[in-house]
């Protein structure tokens, strides 16, 4: 297949706002693409390489694309190549290497391909197409269920790789994937509940109620001896958690998948900054001062068992047994299984006293879902909080002169498009955040102005609010009401963001 032809299909993609008509041209090009070509295909049409990261620079990329071909000529196949020689060079001399890689691949693309492949390596491939809709539309290319599909992604952790089972063996190959001890599982997600009241009306009395933490999502794996440590994006990061893996090698088992959360606490047991968790995900050596605790809300698999499909109160009756053996640290995440509302309040007023975000309540009878299928898990906090997307941001005056202050934010356009601007913020920015934003923001235009920057959709923010108003002002009909700046989230991508549908559940009354 042409890369041509994959340019074509993201370019109708792009051209529509029908999330029918996106599907069926990534459809489209899925049946037309030779079976080793599935996968690229699929994964560059969710946005994405197959070997994500590169660690290609925008301004690299614009430096070297230039003097385009006439005519097309380079395959999926070829590309598909090229990029997985540059994910494995580095060491002495690799810059000169990764460059001549990736000249001589845009020296070979059209003009129109050289703008896909620029988008594609920077994360700026604005085609609309979704995980959401490449799910749909390797459903309808496969002619298979899409919750067959969606199952499979989750427990295969690749969508690109579920595609080319669909695509070659269809609904009995996608039946066939099973959870696998030793490769990460896509992991369920919460949706933002209005409140603790709200949240139980809508799920009922079968729930459990658990402390939400300000920490990193992990999700661990044990084979034997061995033990793995991935984040909520299926980062492997082993390395630089050895604490979590001596935990989890001492638990009373042969194999087992965890889920859950870690956190650094101080000597009094409450919670460090969310930075200092995070600073242990960022460096090869970690800080030995910054300690993580582990905190396990879910088991996915026990000893051979694999408990995906029980629902939650099987799973957490195998939680406890697994973890009542445990005499050293609290590992079970705090919670209370279907409580009276009374009940229900004290474990939201423990958690924040205890220094946490506040709770997630979760219905007792969920199988174990990738996403946010539904509003099975429903996380509940005091101050409302979402995370957005930046989409610009504006010099400052007074004695914000010279930074880079006032943010445009937007929230997720479940249908694949652009993300949809709700607001704008300057509030909770200390001196320190100005000055990385003014730092790091240029890195990240995609077009300077004499006001500021417009930013590509890649850096994702948690801002707290005190609710959100319908407006006219913003695409999205609604407007934050009293937006400030909690964090930045790099644990986060911005298809991870909330999307406007989450923003406007938070609209008074509804």
């Amino acid at each position: 297949m042409l890369l041509a032809d994959v340019v074509a299909a993201s370019a109708a993609v792009a051209a529509t706002r029908s999330r029918t008509a996106k599907a069926r041209a990534v459809a489209d090009a899925l049946r037309a693409a030779a079976p080793e070509d599935v996968g690229p295909v699929t994964a560059w049409l969710a946005g994405d390489p197959v070997q994500s990261r590169l660690g290609v620079g925008w301004r690299t990329l614009t430096r070297l694309a230039h003097d385009p071909a006439d005519t097309p000529a380079l395959t999926v196949a070829d590309v598909d190549a090229v990029l997985t020689a540059l994910a494995a060079t580095s060491g002495a001399g690799s810059a000169a290497r990764r460059d001549e890689l990736l000249g001589t691949l845009l020296r070979a693309a059209t003009a129109e391909e050289q703008r896909f492949l620029v988008g594609l390596l920077t994360g700026e491939l604005r085609q609309g197409a979704l995980e959401g809709v490449v799910l749909d539309a390797v459903a309808a290319a496969a002619g298979v269920p899409a919750d067959l599909v969606r199952r499979a992604a989750m427990l295969s952790g690749s969508l690109p790789a579920t595609a080319a089972t669909a695509l070659a063996g269809g609904a009995g190959a996608l039946e066939a994937v099973r959870l696998q001890v030793g490769r990460p599982v896509r992991p369920m997600l919460a949706s933002p509940g209005s409140s603790l009241d709200a949240a139980l009306a809508d799920l009922g009395a079968e729930v459990t109620v658990e402390h939400k933490l300000d920490g990193a999502r992990i999700q661990v794996h044990r084979d034997g001896d061995d033990v793995r440590v991935w984040t909520r994006t299926l980062r492997e990061v082993t390395g630089v958690v050895p604490e979590l893996v001596a935990c989890v090698r001492a638990l009373p088992c042969q194999t087992a998948v965890l889920d859950g959360e870690t956190l650094a606490l101080d000597d009094d047991g409450a919670p460090r900054a969310f930075q200092d968790t995070m600073s242990r995900f960022g460096s090869e050596t970690p800080d030995a001062a910054v300690a993580l605790s582990p905190f396990f809300f879910d088991l996915l698999h026990l000893d051979g068992r694999d408990l995906v499909d029980e629902p939650l109160s099987v799973r957490l009756d195998a939680l406890a047994g697994l973890l009542a053996a445990d005499e050293h640290a609290p590992l079970r995440m705090p919670g209370v299984r279907r409580p009276t509302p009374e009940q229900a309040a004290a474990v939201l007023d423990g958690a924040l006293a205890a220094g946490h975000e506040g709770v997630v309540v979760k219905a007792l009878d969920a199988p174990y879902a990738a996403g946010r299928r539904g509003r099975a898990w429903q996380k509940v906090k005091p101050v409302h909080t979402l995370d957005l997307v930046v989409l610009a941001a504006e010099w400052g005056y007074g004695r914000r002169t010279g930074k880079l202050s006032n943010i445009s934010l937007g929230a997720r356009d479940p249908d694949g498009g652009e993300p949809v601007m709700v607001g704008k913020t300057f509030k909770g920015m200390t001196d320190e955040l100005l000055d990385w934003q003014t730092r790091t923001f240029p890195g990240l235009a995609a077009e300077e102005t004499s006001w500021g920057v417009r930013l590509r959709p890649e850096l994702v923010v948690e801002v707290a609010l005190d609710g959100v108003q319908r407006s006219p002002r913003y695409p999205g009909g609604v407007a934050l009401r009293f937006a400030r700046v909690v964090r930045y989230r790099p644990d986060k991508t911005a298809a991870e963001a909330d999307d406007v549908a989450a923003v406007r559940a938070l609209l008074a009354g509804s």
